[in-house]
């Protein structure tokens, strides 16, 4: 499968994840399972997926039924799972498992483990789990070992709607407060962004740990296996109104990587305030994402606003443990989106908190081109400087914030807005060709200025030259906006990186603003 029709697979999670069930029915009947009990922890998980890994790669076998394969998306999205039949239910746990049905762009079975003190059983698959009138399937005939396609988790908190969801490859989702699912997270990236397809590894097996009555957490294991590398996922899950999965990998390669990915984060993003090449909507802004956030080892705060570029692009930014980065969506206002459906303002973001040393390597960024917003276009991730080599062990371990805020904001103020437009002066002719950034700074520090204070703007450019600097408040955020023109002085189309803080004397005031522009050809140069 390629990456668009993954990813456009993938669109379907928001509203399979957002459809609303009745409560849970308590007294429920136990899952049933299959085959014997067995012992079951994350060592033994590390285990085999090592001998996974030193085995050759077996692709799935798994044939769906013609009746599954033949569901057009209506009728795939008419299987409703019954609450009763949920994981848990009616056990008075903070904690409840309904699982995805299997059809339409999920084809591949995953098995769901259930574990209790110790011992692990696979749940077995049962049409009584769902309702399929609609659908046209007759359970009765699929098999007993169908298996299912994913799961989401509830909390008891909101019985309808679910606040996590594993479904297609290693992809994820969870929500904070605002309960609307937008970014996705996966357990691993593989040549993303190279001339050749990238490689999709996916969760085969998930175990699901019995809470204990009274907890607030929630573990979740699962088995990774691609063609290039094995791997073993733990996932202990915390909701909250930011809501925390601290996750632990180990992965064992088959083989050389040239392109790994630890810590994966897909979005979208279409167009905003500065980018519009496809604001061909009626709406403002389209976008589940505005940019990528880093916490630099060194200790400097960087945003990079995200574009729709019209070729794919390719970034990375250089570090040494990476304190944490992100996919955040900063502009939450409902006006700049005016979607009513969508609600693209409250979508989450998510932050990537390394636990322990990462070491040497880069955040890479990669954006592709997209036409509209069925497709996620967005990949930022972290890769290592040492290639994986076949036989080794890696071990990472991180935390994911996801939520409208992001853990450790510092006392600098942050970028709310990038606007760009043509260049020079109103009023006077213009006779060459420039272009405007006009940079919003509001938070931190900027709040406690005084009308006398020295603000100025730190402006560089990879090329060209810089003028018609200024900085000045902006009460309407109570910050500051940094304004120049960029002059191209050259031909040339390749992207220009531009580079922008506030400081007053030598103490930076803001974060850093990174933005990549590509000047168009000569020939369109207008003026």
């Amino acid at each position: 499968m390629l990456r668009r029709d993954l990813l456009k697979a993938l669109g379907a999670l928001t509203a399979l994840g957002a459809i609303p069930y009745p409560a849970a029915v308590h007294g429920a009947q136990a899952a049933k399972t299959r085959g014997a009990a067995a012992p079951f922890d994350y060592a033994a998980l590390k285990g085999r997926a090592r001998a996974l890994a030193q085995a050759p790669y077996r692709p799935s076998t798994s044939k769906l039924p013609e009746a599954i394969k033949a569901l057009d998306w209506d009728a795939y999205q008419s299987i409703r799972y019954l609450p009763q039949k949920s994981l848990w239910a009616g056990d008075r746990l903070a904690f409840s498992a309904r699982f995805f049905h299997l059809g339409l762009f999920f084809e591949q079975p995953v098995r769901i483990h259930e574990v209790v003190a110790g011992q692990a059983r696979e749940l077995a698959y049962d049409p009584a789990m769902f309702d399929q009138r609609k659908s046209g399937l007759a359970g009765k005939e699929l098999p007993a070992d169908l298996g299912f396609a994913g799961f989401r988790l509830l909390h008891r908190n909101d019985p309808e709607r679910d606040i996590v969801a594993f479904l297609g490859a290693s992809y994820f989702r969870a929500v904070g407060a605002e309960k609307q699912y937008g970014i996705s997270a996966r357990g691993l990236a593989v040549d993303t962004g190279l001339e050749r397809p990238e490689e999709f590894p996916r969760f085969t097996d998930f175990w699901l740990e019995r809470p204990a009555r009274g907890t607030e957490q929630l573990t979740v294991y699962a088995l990774l296996d691609s063609p290039s590398i094995a791997g073993a996922y733990r996932f202990i899950i915390s909701p909250a109104a930011t809501l925390v999965m601290d996750v632990d990998a180990a992965l064992y390669p088959r083989k050389a990587i040239e392109r790994i990915g630890i810590a994966p984060l897909t979005s979208m993003y279409q167009h905003g305030e500065n980018d519009r090449r496809m604001a061909n909507d009626w709406r403002p802004e389209i976008h589940d994402s505005d940019g990528l956030a880093i916490w630099t080892g060194s200790g400097e705060r960087i945003w990079r606003p995200l574009v729709n570029p019209e070729h794919l692009r390719f970034n990375a930014y250089v570090d040494q443990d990476v304190r944490g980065f992100g996919l955040l969506q900063r502009d939450r206002a409902f006006a700049h989106y005016q979607d009513d459906g969508a609600f693209y303002d409250k979508r989450p973001s998510l932050w990537v908190e390394p636990r322990g040393s990462w070491g040497k390597g880069s955040v890479q960024l990669v954006e592709i081109p997209t036409m509209d917003e069925t497709f996620d276009n967005i990949v930022a991730y972290w890769h290592p400087e040492e290639r994986p080599r076949a036989g080794q062990e890696l071990l990472y371990a991180y935390r994911l914030h996801w939520g409208a805020t992001t853990p450790g904001t510092p006392d600098l103020g942050h970028v709310v807005a990038t606007h760009t437009g043509i260049g020079g002066v109103i009023g006077r002719p213009r006779t060459y060709y420039s272009r405007r950034f006009a940079v919003d700074f509001a938070g931190g520090v900027l709040a406690k200025l005084g009308p006398s204070a020295n603000v100025e703007a730190e402006i560089t450019a990879s090329r060209g030259s810089i003028e018609i600097t200024s900085a000045r408040p902006l009460a309407a955020i109570s910050g500051y906006r940094a304004m120049f023109d960029y002059k191209p002085t050259d031909d040339r189309t390749e992207p220009v990186n531009l580079r922008l803080f506030l400081r007053s004397g030598n103490t930076a005031l803001t974060e850093t603003w990174l933005y990549q522009w590509t000047p168009p050809p000569a020939d369109q140069r207008k003026f």
